[in-house]
């Protein structure tokens, strides 16, 4: 469950970006993103803009960023959804995120929103936001999306660990993730990838699964289970298949969730 690497995470952060970037084009700004209630197009552009803006600053300065709006120049951009300038803002703030994170190399520390990680940490989270918010766009705007096998994997890793650092009083919710032992499988059916969640006393713990057989185990294509495990695919009646107690699973999918 390695990354992959802090280099190959600054070459995505503009792939996946580009792609985004297309996937938009041509459609009005104010299209909702109905994986993200509340949101349009433009907002959801806004946001990793932001996003990318805020955290390129606090490695750039070796500042803590705590207040965005104060702290990071060209944070809301600009004052129109005209696509044209949005795109311009969005395609500046991922060149200069990009540039930022690789001048600082993988372990520069940076502090943002009270968070302290190191810049590969940072440009992990960012590279999977965008492949998320990605698939957003493309459910929102009827566009295709596909996804390299070992970063879906990855980005399943990264959730993970994510939930599994937060749950401690980081993410209320997580703190409910308990039990006594029920498991939760994650199987991909188009590539040799398998995850097992396991609910302890204490918390959930969780490693790459061999065989055996889990409480409730949801398969299909490996992005459809990302997907799914983000809420963006419904997890039943849809593109994968729950075998077992589904209850689990919905369970740890109320639960467990990020925007």
């Amino acid at each position: 469950m390695a990354p992959l690497g802090h280099d190959r995470y600054c070459d995505e952060i503009i792939d996946q970006s580009g792609m985004l970037r297309e996937l938009v084009k041509g459609s009005e700004p104010s299209v909702p993103v109905p994986t993200c209630p509340g949101w349009t197009l433009a907002s959801l552009v806004r946001h990793i803009g932001g996003n990318l803006r805020t955290v390129g600053t606090a490695v750039r300065t070796g500042t803590p960023v705590s207040d965005p709006a104060a702290q990071v120049a060209g944070l809301a951009g600009p004052g129109t959804d005209d696509w044209a300038e949005l795109d311009a803002w969005f395609s500046e703030g991922a060149e200069t995120y990009t540039a930022a994170l690789r001048a600082a190399g993988p372990d520069a520390e940076a502090t943002v929103w009270g968070f302290q990680g190191n810049t590969t940490f940072w440009v992990r989270r960012a590279v999977h936001d965008i492949v998320v918010h990605r698939a957003d766009v493309a459910l929102a705007v009827g566009g295709g999306y596909a996804l390299a096998p070992e970063l879906a994997a990855d980005a399943i890793d990264e959730l993970l660990e994510l939930f599994k650092g937060q749950q401690a009083g980081g993410m209320p919710a997580l703190a409910e993730l308990r039990g006594s032992g029920e498991t939760i499988g994650l199987k991909a059916t188009d590539a040799d990838a398998a995850w097992l969640i396991e609910l302890g006393a204490d918390g959930f713990t969780f490693g790459r699964a061999g065989g055996g057989e889990a409480t409730v185990t949801m398969l299909g294509p490996l992005t459809d289970v990302l997907l799914t495990l983000y809420r963006r695919l419904p997890s039943g009646g849809g593109r994968v298949k729950v075998v077992g107690d589904s209850a689990l699973l919905d369970f740890w999918l109320t639960r467990a969730s990020l925007s």
